[in-house]
C-alpha cells in the first residue's frame, strides 16, 4: 500500500492518520496522531481458519512505554514489566468494541497491537488506540464489520 495521510480538526486540535509507512509486513497498521499523542495500531490474522473452536480467537494487547511520556524508568524498575492496570483496561476496551463487529464464522487467530509513541500528557492515548485499531481493522482484508469510534466522556462543574 502507498503513503496516505488524512487529517481532520477536531476539538482545536488536528487528528491526523497515516498509512503505508510503518508495520508494512502487518495486514493493517495505521499510526494516528491527536496534538502531540502519537498511537499506532498493528491487525494481523491467520490466513487458516481454526476449526477445532466455537469463539473467536482475538487478541488485542495496548502497551505505553514510559518513554512515550518523556520518562526513563529508574531505581529498582530499570526495565518495562508485566502490563500496568491501564494497560489492561484499555485492551479490555478496545477489545469489547471491536469483538461483535467480527462475523460469527470467523475463527483465525487475529491480533491487534496498540503502541503508545508519544504522549503529550494532555490527550490520553487510550481513546485514540481505539480509533487506529479500528482504522487498522478496516485497510486490512481481515473480515470486519466496523469501523468504530471512541471518546471520553466527562462532566465539568466550572470549577479548576
Amino acid at each position: 500500500m502507498s503513503y496516505l495521510k488524512k487529517e481532520i480538526e477536531i476539538g482545536g486540535r488536528i487528528l491526523s492518520f497515516e498509512i503505508g509507512k510503518y508495520a508494512k509486513q502487518a495486514d493493517g497498521a495505521v499510526m494516528v496522531r491527536y496534538a502531540d499523542t502519537m498511537v499506532l495500531a498493528t491487525a494481523v490474522a491467520s490466513e487458516e481458519q481454526k476449526k477445532d473452536i466455537d469463539f473467536m480467537p482475538l487478541s488485542v494487547e495496548y502497551r505505553e512505554k514510559t518513554s512515550a511520556a518523556g520518562k526513563i524508568p529508574g531505581g529498582f524498575e530499570k526495565r518495562e514489566g508485566k502490563p500496568t492496570e491501564k494497560e489492561i483496561l484499555s485492551a479490555r476496551l478496545i477489545d469489547r468494541a471491536l469483538r461483535p463487529l467480527f462475523p460469527k464464522e470467523f475463527r483465525s487467530e487475529t491480533q491487534v497491537t496498540v503502541t503508545v509513541f508519544s504522549f503529550d500528557l494532555e490527550n490520553d492515548p487510550d481513546i485514540i488506540g481505539g480509533i487506529a485499531s479500528s482504522a487498522a481493522l478496516m485497510i486490512s482484508d481481515i473480515p470486519w464489520n466496523g469501523p468504530i469510534a471512541e471518546v471520553r466522556v466527562g462532566e465539568s462543574t466550572g470549577e479548576v
